[in-house]
C-alpha cells in the first residue's frame, strides 16, 4: 500500500518505530491511526468508530472520554507540574496516593515505591528482593522464578522474566538469575484423566523439585500473575495458589504478585490477589491504576522487607534507587482521582453486576467450530484457537490462525489482541454495560465466522 509521503501514514513510515510490530509488514501495511476516544469506543483517521476491546492494552478502565481525570491533571498541572520523591521530599499527591494504596492493599503490605511503568514495577521488585536478601545476610538467594508464557514486562530484568518467544528472541534473554516453570494452564497442558486439583498438585510438585535442584538458598522469589493475560488468558487452576504458596513458604522464597493487568477490578474483585487467595510479599501494578491516562506504577511491599530496607540503608548510608518521574505529581494526582471514581461510581460492584453476562457471552463462544476453549473470570476473556477441537490440534505457526482472525474481527469494528498460542484476548473498559457486551460479543462471533472460512 501506498502512502502520500505527507500523510499521517507516510510521516509514521517515515519517522516512527513502533514496538510489538513486524517491521516490514508494517513498512507495506502502513499504521492503524487512532484518533480520539469517548466511552468503550476510538476512532480512527477516517473517523470510523470501534469499540476498543482490549481497553487499549488491558488498561483504559474507566474508558476513553473520562472528564474527572483530565479535570485532576489540569489541577496538578497548574498548581505543582513537578517534583521528585529522592533525599526525603514529598508531595501531597504521592502521599494521598501512597496511603490509599495501601488501605486497599491485599495482605499486609504497607509500603508503596511510584514508578511509571508496569516494566519498571517489575524490574523494581527484583532489586527490592536482591536488596532484600543482601540486608538479612542470604546473599545467594538471588534467583527469580516465573512462569513459561508469563508476562512480565520487556525491560531487560523484566524481559527474562516474559517467558514468551517475541519478547526474548533476538535480545539475548533470559538473562542469568532468571528460570522458569510449568505454565498453569489445565486445557493445554492437563493430562488425561487429571482433575484441575490433581494438575495444581503436580505443578506444585514440580516447582517444589525445581527449588530444591536449583537450591533453595539460591532462590529468592516467584513472580506470578494471578491470572496469565499476555500468555494467553490462562486463569490458574482450582488450588494452585494454595499449594504454590506452601511450596514457597517451605523454602523461604518470596512471593511477587503482578497485578499489573489483574489490578483494579478485572478480576471482578479490587485485586487478582483477593480472587485467588495470594498474599504477596510484594506486589506490582499499573495499567488500570491510573486507567492508563498517565504513566505511573507502583511497587507495594510488606513491613517486613521495608524494615530490612531500612537497616540496609542505615548501613549503606543510602536506599540507592529511584526514578526522576517515579511519583510523578501530575500522574499520582490522576491515580488518586481513578481510585476515588472506582469508589464513587462503585465500579467494582459495576463489575461483579456485568461480569455474569460478559462470562455467559464468553463461555458461549466456546461452541463455535474455531474455538478450544473460552475461558475467563470478571471482565477479562480469552479464546484459544484449534484446527481440531476433539484433539486440542493447533494451526501450523505459518498459518498465523491469531492475528488473521483478529484482523478478521476488526473489519466487524472491534478491537482485539491476538496473543501467543493461538489465543484472542478480550478485555473492554470496566464501564462496559451489558448492551455493549452483546455488541462485542455479535461482533467477535461475526469475526471468527469470517475467520473460520479464511483459514479453512
Amino acid at each position: 500500500m501506498t502512502h502520500a509521503p505527507n500523510s499521517l501514514a507516510g510521516r509514521d513510515l517515515a519517522y516512527s518505530l513502533h514496538p510489538y510490530t513486524n517491521l516490514a509488514v508494517h513498512e507495506e501495511r502502513g499504521p492503524f491511526i487512532i484518533t480520539r476516544g469517548e466511552g468503550i469506543y476510538v476512532y480512527d483517521d477516517q473517523d470510523n468508530q470501534y469499540i476498543e476491546g482490549l481497553a487499549g492494552l488491558w488498561c483504559t478502565g474507566l474508558g476513553f472520554s473520562e472528564k474527572r481525570l483530565a479535570d485532576a491533571a489540569k489541577s496538578q498541572l497548574d498548581q505543582l507540574p513537578f517534583s521528585h520523591s529522592f533525599a526525603h521530599r514529598a508531595t501531597i499527591p504521592v502521599i494521598e496516593l501512597s496511603e490509599k494504596l495501601i488501605d486497599i492493599a491485599p495482605g499486609d503490605l504497607g509500603k508503596v515505591y511510584l514508578v511509571n511503568s508496569g516494566s519498571e514495577a517489575v524490574d523494581t521488585a527484583i532489586k527490592m528482593v536482591w536488596y532484600y536478601h543482601n540486608a538479612i545476610g542470604k546473599t545467594e538467594k538471588k534467583k527469580i522464578i516465573s512462569r513459561k508464557r508469563a508476562y512480565h514486562g520487556v525491560t531487560i530484568a523484566a524481559g527474562s522474566l516474559t517467558a514468551l518467544p517475541y519478547a526474548q528472541d533476538g535480545w539475548d534473554l533470559p538473562l542469568e538469575r532468571f528460570i522458569h516453570t510449568d505454565t498453569p494452564c489445565y486445557y493445554r497442558y492437563g493430562e488425561d484423566g487429571e482433575s484441575e486439583e490433581d494438575f495444581a498438585t503436580r505443578l506444585a510438585d514440580n516447582l517444589d523439585r525445581q527449588i530444591q535442584a536449583e537450591g533453595p538458598d539460591t532462590v529468592g522469589a516467584l513472580i506470578a500473575e494471578p491470572v496469565m493475560g499476555a500468555g494467553g488468558v490462562m486463569v490458574p487452576p482450582k488450588t494452585y495458589f494454595e499449594k504454590i504458596q506452601k511450596v514457597l513458604k517451605k523454602h523461604d522464597v518470596l512471593l511477587i504478585a503482578d497485578e499489573v493487568i489483574c489490578g483494579f477490578g478485572r478480576t471482578g474483585e479490587m485485586w487478582g490477589c483477593d480472587t485467588y487467595g495470594i498474599k504477596p510479599d510484594l506486589l506490582t501494578c499499573a495499567k488500570q491504576l491510573s486507567s492508563a491516562y498517565l504513566p505511573i506504577g507502583a511497587v507495594m511491599v510488606t513491613n517486613k522487607l521495608y524494615e530490612a530496607f531500612v537497616d540496609n540503608s542505615r548501613k549503606l548510608g543510602i536506599f540507592g534507587t529511584g526514578n526522576t518521574y517515579g511519583g510523578h505529581p501530575v500522574a499520582a494526582a490522576v491515580a488518586l482521582e481513578t481510585l476515588k471514581i472506582y469508589q464513587d461510581d462503585d465500579i467494582m460492584g459495576h463489575v461483579k453486576s456485568v461480569t455474569p453476562h460478559f462470562q455467559e457471552r464468553l463461555k458461549d463462544l466456546g461452541k463455535h467450530p474455531l474455538v478450544g476453549e473460552a475461558r475467563g473470570v470478571g471482565l477479562i476473556g480469552g479464546l484459544e484457537l484449534v484446527a481440531n477441537k476433539e484433539t486440542k490440534e493447533q494451526y501450523p505457526p505459518a498459518t498465523k490462525a491469531a492475528p488473521t482472525t483478529a484482523e478478521k474481527i476488526l473489519g466487524h469494528k472491534l478491537v482485539i489482541r491476538p496473543l501467543p498460542g493461538d489465543g484472542i484476548g478480550i478485555c473492554p473498559p470496566l464501564i462496559v454495560t451489558d448492551a455493549e457486551i452483546d455488541d462485542i460479543f455479535d461482533r467477535l462471533k461475526r469475526g471468527l465466522d469470517d475467520a473460520q472460512a479464511a483459514l479453512g
